[in-house]
């Protein structure tokens, strides 16, 4: 199974997606980690731009075709990414959950943002003029949405867990 986590940063999606590769013994793919990878390596003149999501697409494809589950965290902004995952889910033969976690809080989803450390060496989180100015196309496909500004981590944890238990079912 390929589960992609999607949204903008500081809504949740590294702590929820975390946990559930963790219970499903998943590979983790965290898009942050890839593309800071690619800056540290100094092979781009410029922007990361598609390659980070190039590279995860490829060790997902990887890790599924080998029987492994996968856990994508990443923004996720355009339907070209998202093109990307289902074209991963269709050629391994595997289904695909698109979560979408959101912050519908504004007021806490900047403090979030504004107060975060990364975790990521040498990663410079964007500031929250960098993410509301993000360009994020709406969603036009299955997903389940999570706001977290109404669940906690537990809470959107346990949210996907039933949806991908009744997926089975």
């Amino acid at each position: 199974m390929l589960i992609v986590f999607s949204g903008l940063p500081g809504t949740g999606k590294t702590t929820i997606s975390r946990e559930v590769a963790r219970r499903r013994q998943a590979m983790h793919l965290r898009i942050d980690v890839i593309e800071q990878a690619i800056r540290n390596a100094g092979v781009l003149a410029g922007e990361v731009g598609t390659a980070g999501y190039a590279v995860a697409n490829a060790l997902a494809e990887a890790n599924l075709a080998a029987g492994l589950p996968v856990v994508a965290d990443c923004v996720n902004p355009v339907r070209e990414s998202r093109a990307g995952w289902q074209a991963v889910a269709a050629r391994t033969g595997v289904p695909l959950v698109q979560v979408l976690v959101v912050c519908s809080d504004a007021t806490e989803h900047r403090r979030r943002v504004e107060e975060r450390v990364s975790d990521v060496p040498g990663l410079v989180a964007p500031d929250w003029p960098a993410v509301t100015r993000r360009r994020f196309e709406a969603w036009d496909g299955p997903h389940l949405r999570l706001d977290t500004a109404e669940l906690s981590p537990g809470e959107a944890v346990a949210r996907v867990e039933a949806h991908l238990d009744a997926m089975r079912g």
